[in-house]
């Protein structure tokens, strides 16, 4: 025989509906009191969500800081190295020559710190925060002369950067000692250019200077030759008039 059907669930709330139509003023008032209850326990519950929500909001600021700080620590830790790689190249540049310019090694901090060692060649730090790039920038980009993670392999691969730079500056000043000194005449001929117009000025300050005392010696007779004029004009209308 086949087994029946279950009867479907009823609706308690109806049927609360149905009984406090002919239910007593205690029963009713037992009713709402559970309905409050309910009614209390979905608020709560909201609360408890929105609660959980700003929790979470809060966890998610803490690690953005969390992740911020490792990012600057990684980038002094990326500085504190560039700056040990420069210490460790200060024994090379105490030996270059004292008239040459071309070196300014030091950290540039940033994004991306950079240990420069010129104004064509650098040294940054790898994505793995270990490995020392050395970087030349040049007419067809830019070039990695040397990769590594070993300090002393960068300071050996800079010294002899530094060594072909100087044997290069060594040959523009021979080429220039060959073409018959031609910076140095440039040199001479702005020099005489100087003196020319040094010379000017102080010829235009002396003409400016005899300008002025003679207008002031102008304005100084000019203003005598009227004040005697007037007094010659007084004493002739005097003796004119009053003596007669």
């Amino acid at each position: 025989m086949e087994e029946p059907l279950p009867a479907p669930p009823t609706d308690t709330r109806d049927d609360d509906l149905k009984d406090a139509s002919s239910a007593t003023p205690a029963e009713r008032l037992s009713l709402l009191v559970e309905r409050e209850r309910f009614a209390r326990k979905d608020a709560g519950s909201l609360d408890e969500r929105m609660a959980s929500l700003a929790s979470a909001l809060r966890r998610a600021r803490l690690e953005n800081a969390e992740r911020s700080a490792a990012i600057s620590d990684l980038r002094a830790a990326e500085i504190a190295r560039l700056e040990m790689l420069g210490d460790a190249l200060a024994p090379v540049l105490a030996q270059l020559p004292d008239d040459c310019d071309i070196f300014d090694v030091g950290v540039a901090p940033g994004e991306r710190p950079r240990l420069f060692i010129d104004q064509i060649g650098f040294v940054e730090m790898d994505r793995d925060r270990r490995t020392y790039r050395f970087l030349q920038d040049t007419r067809h980009g830019r070039v990695a002369l040397c990769e590594s993670d070993n300090a002393e392999e960068l300071v050996e691969a800079i010294t002899a950067y530094i060594a072909h730079r100087l044997i290069e500056r060594e040959k523009a000043l021979a080429i220039d000692y060959a073409s018959g000194g031609a910076a140095q005449a440039l040199a001479v001929k702005a020099a005489a250019a100087r003196d020319r117009a040094t010379a000017r000025d102080d010829d235009a300050s002396f003409s400016n200077k005899v300008a002025r005392v003679a207008a002031f010696m102008v304005e100084f007779f000019g203003a005598a030759a009227f004040f005697a004029l007037l007094a010659v004009l007084a004493a002739w209308i005097y003796q004119s008039y009053f003596t007669g």
